[in-house]
């Protein structure tokens, strides 16, 4: 038996299938829509539709855009020796909030993981290798602290040495305002082997 209208169990069912959003969560979501005035619901409907049409993957770095190449690719004042390797679209923006990087980005779409059967080939691996002309000096991958992240960066570092460029890894370990008891071994490790002089 359904507690709801089927047509509001239909959306809780839809919203819920969101990542990170659970049925109670969903739940709230649809009757804060329900709330919601007429012509912002068909706002709100009507941005998904036009982000889903006119939203697509860049040709050169693989980031969501209107324009093909993006903004960032199509930049006369970034630094085109420098490509920054990402898993996803999301880690563009994280990283462009820093405002200190000036190069170009690599989105990769995934991280290798066997267990869930993604493999070399299901990631734009080979776009990447692409990329490397004699312009690029440096390749910095920023993919994620965790086992599918450190097991991609070290792949990509494996086929990227031949090429003769220089491949860093962004630093791990101890966010800002962090304490030392809370922290894993991991990352304290991490912090150790990426310690700099001051």
């Amino acid at each position: 038996m359904s507690y709801y209208a089927q047509p509001l169990g239909n959306l809780i069912d839809e919203l819920s299938r969101l990542p990170g959003i659970g049925p109670k969560t969903a739940q709230r979501l649809a009757f804060h829509i329900l709330k919601m005035p007429a012509e912002r619901v068909v706002k709100l409907a009507e941005s998904i539709k036009d982000a889903k049409k006119s939203i697509t993957y860049c040709s050169i770095c693989g980031n969501f855009t209107d324009k093909d190449p993006c903004s960032i690719c199509q930049a006369p004042y970034r630094d085109k020796n420098t490509i920054m390797v990402v898993e996803e679209p999301k880690d563009i923006v994280a990283i462009e909030k820093t405002r200190d990087y000036k190069g170009l980005y690599h989105v990769l779409h995934g991280a290798i993981s066997p267990l869930e059967g993604i493999g070399p080939d299901d990631i734009k691996i080979k776009e990447l290798l692409a990329r490397i002309l004699p312009d690029v000096t440096e390749v910095i991958l920023a993919t994620n602290p965790n086992v599918e992240g450190e097991a991609t960066a070290m792949y990509v570092a494996k086929l990227l040495r031949p090429l003769d460029v220089k491949v860093t890894r962004i630093a791990h370990g101890i966010p800002i305002g962090g304490d030392l008891e809370y922290a894993d071994e991991v990352t304290l490790t991490k912090a150790l082997e990426g310690r700099r002089e001051i």
